[in-house]
């Protein structure tokens, strides 16, 4: 998400010209109202669950907001664990304002917290390589969580990459994919509260949650970059 000059701001389908339908009106008016709406409910989420993780984290006794399972895990490897959620933090908090137009116009301020995002991705998920060992689940779990962090770190890498190349929809599609593994940290959240309300125990699902706290958010990330303008694509 760091930029040299001239990004262009992320822009939602453009409005219908008065020749349009009353059916293509609605349509492009309905596309618009999701796509913003998603937004909201991506900053929201990404706010909350930082909040949320910092004064579990820092202000409550190391541990108590980790399920019993996996205390263990946290025990004996407290440092490794810390340094993964500290720098998944700074990208869920930092990321969503990236997407803002009226921001990434500001280039000084884009380029700086795409800076303190890309190298928050690159310590968060080499340290998630090593907290994959030893997630709960086992081999599928730990797969899982490798994989993750293997394609965060690699279309954050594809974002920087083409940046410097001076190609922007690039950048902006492979920062689109990279916040959408970023936000994985808010998915998996999600999942484990309704996995819990519908009765199930701990163990008969985290092993799923590996893969399915990031494969959907891939699919809608496609799906919002194949929604850009066509002259975008």
């Amino acid at each position: 998400m760091t930029t040299s000059s001239g990004p262009r701001p992320l822009r939602l389908p453009s409005p219908p010209s008065n020749h349009a339908s009353p059916c293509g009106m609605r349509s492009s008016e309905s596309s618009a109202v999701m796509l913003k709406g998603a937004f909201w409910f991506t900053l929201v989420c990404s706010v909350a669950v930082a909040v949320y993780a910092v004064v579990g984290y820092a202000f409550l006794t190391p541990g108590q907001t980790v399920h019993p399972a996996m205390k263990a895990a946290y025990a004996a490897y407290p440092w490794r664990i810390l340094i993964h959620v500290a720098a998944s933090l700074v990208a869920l908090a930092v990321g969503p304002w990236q997407f803002i137009p009226a921001l990434r116009r500001r280039k000084a301020l884009h380029r700086g917290l795409g800076f303190v995002y890309f190298l928050a991705v690159f310590v968060g998920g080499i340290s998630g390589l090593f907290t994959a060992f030893i997630a709960q689940g086992g081999m599928i779990s730990q797969v899982g969580f490798m994989t993750l962090s293997v394609l965060w770190v690699g279309s954050s890498i594809a974002a920087l990459s083409a940046i410097k190349r001076g190609d922007y929809l690039a950048h902006e599609a492979w920062a689109i994919r990279s916040f959408a593994l970023t936000f994985s940290a808010v998915t998996i959240r999600l999942q484990l509260g309704a996995g819990f309300a519908s009765g199930h125990r701990f163990e008969d699902f985290y092993w799923m949650l590996s893969w399915t706290c990031w494969i959907p958010n891939l699919i809608v990330a496609e799906w919002l970059i194949r929604r850009r303008p066509a002259a975008e694509v």
